[in-house]
């Protein structure tokens, strides 16, 4: 997925609509469970995604995706689940700051839930900002990432970046 210079991805669309808020994707009643029962729970409200998801999947939402509380776990579950990005109209602050830290790359990118049907394949050129629909052959730029967060995606997340530090 990622080299010093470049960060790509590609997978296959799942779509999600707005408002989609971190107790989905971490719920409470899924504490203590065993990973294998855990993700069976990880974005159950879209019919056939806990089921269905694969390693390198990606996820395509609305306004606002990872709203709610501060659980760190949201972002972790996606990322143990193998979902190589998120890309929406918008982020809650809290999950996009928590996915960064953990090096998901997530990027918002107006006009994102239009551009995307589910199951459509998704190329993001993470570094410039570029999604390309490779179903449709269409093309958004969405925000482009500041250079201090792109630095701890771009390493693995922040403890990378602080271990990299440490050792300098």
């Amino acid at each position: 997925m990622a080299n010093s210079n470049t960060i790509v991805v590609e997978g296959k669309v799942w779509k999600f609509g707005e408002d989609i808020n971190t107790d989905f994707m971490s719920p409470s009643f899924s504490k203590g469970m065993e990973w294998e029962e855990q993700k069976k729970t990880v974005l159950h409200i879209h019919k056939g995604f806990t089921e269905g998801v694969q390693p390198g999947d990606v996820i395509v939402a609305g306004a606002n995706f990872g709203c709610g509380s501060s659980r760190q776990q949201a972002p972790a579950n996606l990322k143990m689940l193998g979902i190589g990005c998120v890309v929406a109209e918008s982020f809650g602050r809290i999950f996009f700051r928590n996915s960064v830290a953990i090096a998901l790359p997530v990027m918002a990118c107006p006009g994102i839930s239009e551009a995307f049907d589910e199951g459509d394949e998704l190329q993001l050129d993470f570094e410039n900002s570029v999604v390309k629909n490779l179903t449709k052959g269409t093309e958004l730029t969405g925000a482009k990432m500041p250079e201090d967060l792109l630095k701890i995606v771009r390493a693995g997340g922040v403890m990378a970046v602080l271990k990299e530090e440490a050792a300098a």
